[in-house]
C-alpha cells in the first residue's frame, strides 16, 4: 500500500477542468479552421493582420489546453493552481469584455451574459480556494 503525498483534487473540479478543455478546444477549432463561424460572429477573417490574431489567439488557446491537461493527468494540486489561475483570470476578463462588445449571434443578452460568467468565475475561484487548501496539506 503506498501513501499519497498529494491529495486528490476533487472530482468536481476535475470535471469542470475536462469542461473548460472542451470549451477551449472547440474555441481552438473554430480559430484555426472554422472561420465562417468567426464571420457570423461579426469578426473579419480576411485579411492577413486579422488571420495573424486570430491565429495568435488560437495557439495561445491551445497551450492553455496542453497545460490544462497536463495537470489533469499528473493531479499537482500546486500545478492545477497555475491553470485553474489561468481560467479565472480568462474568465474575469470575459465577464467584462463579453458584454461590452457582444458578438452578432451571441446566445445571450449582454446583461445575461455579464451573469454566466459571475456564476462561472464563482465556481472556478471556488475550485482554486479549495485546490490551494489542498496543496497546503
Amino acid at each position: 500500500m503506498s501513501t499519497t503525498t498529494n491529495p486528490q483534487i476533487p472530482l468536481w473540479v476535475n470535471i469542470m477542468q475536462a469542461i473548460l478543455i472542451l470549451i477551449m478546444l472547440a474555441q481552438v477549432y473554430i480559430y484555426f479552421f472554422n472561420h465562417q463561424m468567426m464571420a457570423d460572429t461579426g469578426v473579419e477573417v480576411s485579411s492577413a493582420p486579422m488571420l495573424n490574431l486570430v491565429y495568435e489567439m488560437g495557439a495561445r488557446t491551445f497551450v492553455m489546453v496542453i497545460a490544462s491537461i497536463f495537470v489533469m493527468i499528473t493531479q499537482n494540486s500546486k500545478q492545477y493552481i497555475v491553470v485553474l489561475l489561468m481560467n479565472v483570470v480568462r474568465e474575469t476578463q470575459e465577464m467584462v469584455i463579453d458584454p461590452l462588445y457582444p458578438v452578432l449571434n451571441a446566445p445571450a443578452t449582454p446583461m445575461v451574459d455579464f451573469g454566466i460568467h459571475v456564476v462561472i468565475v464563482a465556481i472556478e475561484v471556488l475550485a482554486l480556494i479549495i485546490v490551494f487548501r489542498i496543496s497546503k496539506k
